[in-house]
């Protein structure tokens, strides 16, 4: 498949099931809510190495949100139920709580496989907080310097989808950064998918395994043009950089979507693109398939 002069290759994106949450952040005004947004998606680009993948899904006007003030919504990833409630307690302690005039809610349906998160920051109040149940809902009041911090106890998980890429590949490094940033960009506009490397990018691609036998993942070494002739490549004769774009979810239907919407924005002007692809592990690491020519046609 040629799209815009850009090679689509015929392969698929290997992404795997993790455990999703959904955090509303607001505050006075749209600043500190971004401060504190951005704030808590640090160090949240991977599970390799990171607690939880976490990133800012959008920013949520006034009439969206449950206290009627500026917010952004977040979502993190992890691989079990466990992990999430453990670093959305330190995330949310460390990095909301502590922002000027922020409040914290949950942004997914309670069920039968909620975390706890408010319920265990309470204990920050030094027996001072107060706890309100609203709409069968509770929440804990928790004082603070400037006032008091408000965060529900308990926060709604579901079974997302991590790991949807895609790379994209060309001749001028900085046309494709530039397609990157486009592809980027339109990506973010997809509801239920965030982009947790810098800016939503990755330049240090990663493979399973390593000769070092501590190392759960090294760098893609068939996608490093300096290893062009050293090692197997997957890079066209003509390409001398590439870019990853990975993709989390809450749903499969979203980082699919997600990904035809990349793929289309990259490919726009002449940006000296050669190829579009995807890494995966030969289906040996995640169930979820995503062909890239499968989610363009669709």
């Amino acid at each position: 498949m040629i799209l815009d002069g850009v090679a689509i290759v015929d392969t698929f994106a290997e992404a795997f099931p993790m455990t999703a949450a959904r955090a509303i952040i607001t505050a006075d005004s749209a600043r500190w809510a971004g401060i504190a947004g951005a704030t808590i998606s640090g160090y949240g680009t991977s599970v390799i190495g990171c607690d939880a993948e976490v990133a800012v899904e959008r920013r949520l006007s006034e009439a969206e949100t449950p206290d009627g003030r500026p917010g952004v919504s977040v979502l993190a990833f992890a691989f079990s139920r466990d992990a999430l409630e453990k670093a959305l307690v330190n995330r949310v302690g460390q990095c909301v709580m502590t922002c000027p005039t922020t409040a914290c809610f949950n942004g997914l349906p309670l069920g039968e496989k909620d975390i706890v998160v408010g319920g265990r920051l309470r204990y920050f109040g030094d027996g001072w907080q107060i706890s309100k149940r609203l709409a069968g809902r509770r929440y804990w009041r928790i004082p603070v310097m400037d006032g008091e911090f408000v965060c529900e106890e308990a926060f709604g998980t579901t079974k997302g989808v991590a790991g949807g890429n895609i790379i994209m590949m060309g001749a001028d490094p900085a046309g494709v950064l530039a397609a990157a940033e486009e592809a980027a960009d339109a990506m973010r506009a997809v509801e239920g998918i965030i982009l947790p490397f810098p800016g939503g990018i990755a330049r240090s691609g990663s493979k399973v395994g390593s000769k070092y036998k501590k190392l759960r993942a090294s760098t893609n070494t068939a996608y490093a043009p300096s290893l062009r002739g050293l090692v197997p490549t997957d890079l066209p004769a003509d390409v001398r950089c590439g870019y990853e774009i990975v993709i989390d979810g809450l749903t499969l239907e979203a980082v699919e979507r997600a990904t035809a919407v990349g793929v289309r924005a990259a490919v726009r002007g002449d940006r000296g693109l050669v190829a579009i692809t995807s890494g995966n592990y030969g289906g040996k690491l995640g169930p979820h398939h995503i062909r890239l020519r499968d989610a363009l046609k669709a």
